[in-house]
């Protein structure tokens, strides 16, 4: 009778312990309490979801930034409302090296252009890593060229270069690029055209030569105050640009190495035959026709 109530108080034991792993109620007319497993799913899902909205958040940033740029070429940045924008890059002058009267002469300089100005003209400070790659090219490229260094000078020249190396990637040193940004609106409706095509010349000739005046005023008047304003051409622009969104990987992956090295080319540098090359130039060209019959059918629409 012992062994027996032993036994039965040993079989209870080990019905309640399973009951309590398996997370089943002890009693057997009791409902199962799934409030854990619920709301464990529940967190589950709702980190899945919140990681999910982030992804498409961030890429729909991205895409938000360039939803109104239609093309960036002929050394300008086309909007798809017609507005053209040209960069000038700037390089200043060392102000406060200059004396008092040098100074001021330079305020005056700048001052009257502002106040000449009847259109808006934005300024643009990018701070870029410094990059010294191509100076120690050129510092390695001639002392490979000179015949007449000795070892000592060759020794000196290495350690130099690799010390130039260590000194750029040892800490984040940085430069500042000046722009200038001038836009421009085309008024479609003053330009008179025979074709599509022709319209598209117009458009472009006419943004170009507006704001080519108005870069080429602001090179003028700032000459005087030795302030230098070049044009940023489309190649310029693209670099602008992939230092803007490639801040830390820009020095490592130049954007010069992509294009000497054909990576930004239209075609693949790979030998091709003639008949593949305008197959693919038909493509491209009737892509384009697609495009522009949608933009129509739109335009259509709206009007």
């Amino acid at each position: 009778m012992k062994d027996l109530l032993i036994m039965g108080i040993f079989g209870i034991a080990l019905y309640v312990f399973f009951k309590v792993m398996t997370k089943e109620p002890i009693l057997p007319w009791k409902e199962k309490d799934t409030s854990s497993d619920t709301n464990t799913n529940v967190k589950r899902k709702s980190k899945k979801k919140k990681h999910e909205v982030q992804m498409e958040q961030e890429a729909q940033l991205f895409e938000d930034l360039f939803k109104d740029v239609k093309d960036i070429s002929n050394h300008m940045i086309r909007f798809n409302d017609n507005s053209f924008t040209l960069i000038g890059e700037v390089e200043p002058v060392n102000y406060f090296l200059k004396s008092q009267s040098e100074q001021e002469a330079i305020d005056t300089v700048f001052e009257s252009w502002l106040a000449s100005l009847n259109y808006h003209v934005g300024f643009y400070l990018q701070n870029r890593f410094i990059d010294i790659s191509e100076p120690i090219e050129n510092m390695t490229k001639s002392m490979k060229d000179s015949e007449d260094l000795n070892e000592a000078a060759l020794s000196f020249g290495q350690s130099m270069i690799e010390d130039l190396v260590k000194w750029q990637t040892s800490s984040p040193r940085y430069e500042t690029k000046r722009y200038l940004i001038f836009t421009h609106k085309v008024n479609i409706g003053e330009i008179n055209a025979d074709s599509k095509e022709e319209l598209e010349e117009k458009i472009i000739e006419k943004a170009f030569a507006e704001l080519m005046r108005r870069l080429n005023s602001a090179k003028a008047q700032l000459r005087k105050a030795e302030i230098n304003v070049t044009l940023l051409p489309t190649e310029g622009i693209y670099d602008l640009l992939y230092h803007t969104f490639n801040r830390r990987k820009a020095v490592k992956q130049r954007f010069k190495d992509m294009v000497e090295q054909e990576k930004n080319s239209l075609y693949v540098t790979a030998d091709q035959s003639d008949e593949r090359i305008e197959a693919v130039k038909e493509a491209i060209e009737e892509n384009e026709i697609q495009e522009n019959r949608q933009e129509t059918t739109q335009q259509e629409r709206a009007s």
